[in-house]
Parts: structure tokens; C-alpha cells; sequence
């Protein structure tokens, strides 16, 4: 009881802890504005996801400093897993996949894999399973969480930047860039960076937060060059695979 009454004391001395983000860790360079989101929107969501204490390195899946850590200005606290699967387009695709979960839009979630074959989860939380091109139906319904992450190692086994690019609309007017757009280049391999919040001056130029996975599989990262984390579409951005950060590679989710 005793302890009890010391913690209550504790929370009432120092309130909630708070939750860092993007949009509190990163504050908008002078004569900037934080752009404003929709609530409930993916931007909204994306400028919700909780960083790792400051300072925590990226790591690969094997548990490993990544090659990219040079680039670290942060890292959501989002799981990597036990495999070699969450790199550079899965990082983007597992980002909206628990956007739309969180927001239990299940009938949204629904990625190609490079074949083309539409994955979708609804197919696999009823049970059923990828074969051959094919869904076979040999499971029970489940639309649990721990169902939904094998979803998207599925997902992450057959996807990538080829057949993500196809899936994302061409953003035709680079002015209105907001959070959640995403810079992607498919090959082999290819990659990408995904938009994780956008402010703006009096002149309407923008500058944003982007966030990538690398291979092998790593934290998500924000990055940053030479310690600065904005970037900006009227500046090269001096990080591996840089050139992508353009009008010609930007694109956004429908």
C-alpha cells in the first residue's frame, strides 16, 4: 500500500509522462511552422509514433550497429523483427499497414506483391493463406494483432519497391508534399524514404522529416546530415540514396 501511495504521489508531482515524437523531439526551424494534419489522417498518425530514448542506435535485426547509423537523428519505436525482411519498402508498407489496423480499416489493408497478386489482409484473417498465386483457405478467422504482424512478414517476403512504386499515386504538384508522402525508386535493389512531418514558412517552402529502413533489415531511422534532421526539396540531401529525396520520385498513398 505504502508503495502504492508513492507512486500515486510521484505522478501527481511530476504528471504523465509524455510521449516523444517527431513533432516534439524536432522543433521547426526558425521562421517555420508546423503544417498542420487532419486527425485520424495517416500524417496524424505518423506524427504520433513513439521515438526510442535520444540517442538509441540503429540497429539491424541481428541486433547489430547498421551502416546507416551515421545518419541517426532518430528511431521509432517500432519492432524490427527476427529476419531479414523490414528493409527500405516493407519499413514504409508496415508504417501504413498499422496506421489503417490501428484505425481498424482492415478492408484498406492491401499491398501487391511483385507479381502482382494482391495481398489483402481481410483474405488472411479469415484464414485464408497465399499458395501458387492463390489464396487457399486453412485457418480460422483471426484478426488479431500477432495475426496481423505474420500478415506482413507475408507481405514483407513477396513486396518491395517494385511493386510498391506501382501501387503509389505520382504526387503531380511538389507544393503540397505533406506527411506521409513517400520518395521511391523500385529495382533491384531499389528504395525509399518515407515523409514523417512537413513545416513551412511565409514563403510556402517546405522542409520535412524523412524516415527509411536500409538492408539488411534495421530500425526505422530518421535521418539527418551533419546533425541536421529537416530536408528540402530546393537542397541536395547528402545521404545515401539522396537523389531520391525529388519531385521526380514523389509519390503518396490514395
Amino acid at each position: 500500500m505504502k508503495g502504492i501511495l508513492l507512486l500515486l504521489a510521484s505522478l501527481l508531482l511530476t504528471g504523465p509522462v509524455k510521449t516523444d515524437n517527431v513533432v516534439s523531439r524536432f522543433k521547426a526551424p526558425a521562421g517555420y511552422k508546423q503544417c498542420t494534419v487532419t486527425p485520424g489522417s495517416f500524417a496524424a498518425w505518423l506524427q504520433a509514433v513513439p521515438l526510442k530514448p535520444y540517442g538509441s542506435q540503429c540497429l539491424t535485426y541481428q541486433g547489430k550497429v547498421a551502416r546507416t547509423e551515421g545518419y541517426t537523428a532518430g528511431i521509432l519505436d517500432v519492432s524490427v523483427g527476427n529476419y531479414d525482411l523490414q528493409q527500405c519498402a516493407d519499413a514504409v508498407m508496415r508504417l501504413r499497414g498499422e496506421y489503417l489496423y490501428s484505425q481498424k480499416k482492415y478492408q484498406d489493408i492491401s499491398f501487391n506483391f511483385t507479381s502482382g497478386f494482391k495481398c489483402d489482409f481481410v483474405h488472411y484473417a479469415n484464414g485464408y493463406r497465399y499458395s501458387s498465386e492463390h489464396w487457399v483457405l486453412k485457418a480460422k478467422k483471426d484478426y488479431s494483432y500477432p495475426n496481423f504482424m505474420r500478415y506482413m512478414m507475408l507481405v514483407f517476403s513477396y513486396a518491395g519497391t517494385l511493386s510498391l512504386e506501382k501501387e503509389l499515386k505520382p504526387v503531380q504538384n511538389p507544393a503540397t508534399l505533406k506527411t506521409g508522402d513517400v520518395f521511391i525508386k523500385g529495382g533491384s535493389p531499389g528504395h525509399c524514404f518515407i515523409v514523417m512531418n512537413v513545416v513551412e514558412n511565409a514563403q510556402h517552402q517546405k522542409k520535412f522529416l524523412i524516415a527509411q529502413s536500409y538492408m539488411p533489415a534495421q530500425s526505422i531511422q530518421l535521418l539527418q546530415y551533419q546533425e541536421v534532421p529537416w530536408f528540402s526539396l530546393n537542397e541536395p540531401a547528402y545521404i545515401l540514396y539522396g537523389a531520391l529525396v525529388s519531385p521526380t520520385y514523389l509519390k503518396r498513398f490514395e
